[in-house]
């Protein structure tokens, strides 16, 4: 496995000319002229049929999981969001290639004078977190959004791949993560054991409840790959997301093994109360030594192959312990 994935109000006239400049790079046709070389390629999005140019050179990305598949597949955008709540890109992204990318305002809130400003020639984004601005961005450059985030990252990661032309390295980057998943489950003791051992992961939200996570997103996704076993509470998630609890009541996240992590202020968030409360404590894992705080930004917003990678890399350390 390579070192790279292991480690791991804008004016319309300025929108419309953004949209030329862009349309004029990539190219309007399916092949240069006389040449029959194709140019473009049209993908079924979650928008829409889109063309897109068959090598994109300007990217933009407006999500973490974007740009974890693009540095996944070896492409540096020359955009992309950053988290709400913190400046710059997720730490578990190598510096060497975020370096030279430019912020384009937060997740959810993109600048769009400042994506129409890097002239792209594609943007990669979710209806979810993008859909009400379609229109504009789209008047930028070509742009290929998926339905969501979360648990659908892998069939995202595809589509990523096809907008960017990176077929092949998609198929290298799954096949090293299978491995992966193979190698860590081998090392906790195998098949057998990962699914008698109970997992569950608790997060603490700065403004809300705390999140006893399911098996519908992204983390327990990763959890199923390993075929860890997960506690009855999680089938009780709300769309199979989270189940939602007050302090009072994290009794209810007991299992063998707790990951936690928190979204902004831990004093805020409750993490620090809760923790040094009984009901904790009284916690099969926190028994037994076995919670494991981990950052969020990587084991609930990376989103993508390398954080996935980074993630085993660690799961492995805390369970073999």
């Amino acid at each position: 496995m390579t070192t790279f994935t292991r480690r791991r109000g804008v004016t319309l006239g300025a929108l419309t000319l953004a949209g030329a400049l862009a349309l004029s790079a990539c190219g309007s046709s399916d092949s240069d002229s006389g040449s029959g070389t194709a140019r473009t390629h049209t993908m079924k999005t979650a928008m829409g049929d889109v063309k897109v140019p068959v090598n994109p050179q300007r990217v933009v990305v407006l999500d973490t999981g974007e740009l974890d598949s693009a540095l996944s597949l070896g492409v540096q955008p020359v955009g992309a969001t950053h988290s709400a709540t913190e400046d710059g890109f997720p730490s578990y992204l190598p510096g060497s290639r975020t370096k030279d990318i430019k912020e384009v305002g937060e997740i959810a809130n993109p600048n769009l004078e400042t994506v129409a400003s890097l002239k792209p020639d594609l943007i990669l984004t979710s209806k979810v977190r993008d859909g009400d601005r379609y229109e504009q961005l789209s008047a930028i450059a070509p742009t290929v959004m998926t339905e969501s985030t979360g648990t659908a990252w892998k069939e995202n990661f595809q589509v990523h791949a096809d907008a960017l032309g990176k077929q092949a390295e998609a198929k290298k980057v799954v096949a090293e993560y299978d491995a992966h998943v193979a190698d860590v489950t081998e090392a906790i003791g195998g098949k057998e054991k990962a699914a008698a051992t109970d997992v569950n992961f608790v997060r603490f939200v700065e403004g809300a409840d705390i999140r006893i996570y399911g098996k519908q997103n992204y983390i327990g996704s990763i959890l199923a790959d390993l075929g860890m076993g997960r506690p009855a509470i999680t089938d009780k998630a709300k769309d199979g997301f989270s189940y939602d609890v007050s302090p009072e009541k994290i009794d209810l996240a007991d299992a063998d093994v707790v990951f936690t992590s928190t979204y902004g202020d831990p004093d805020k968030a409750g993490t620090t109360r809760t923790m040094n409360s009984g009901l904790w404590k009284g916690l099969t894992a926190s028994k037994n030594d076995k919670v494991f705080k981990v950052d969020d930004r990587l084991w609930i917003a990376g989103i993508g192959y390398t954080a996935a990678s980074q993630i085993l890399d660690e799961f492995q350390t805390d369970l073999t312990k």
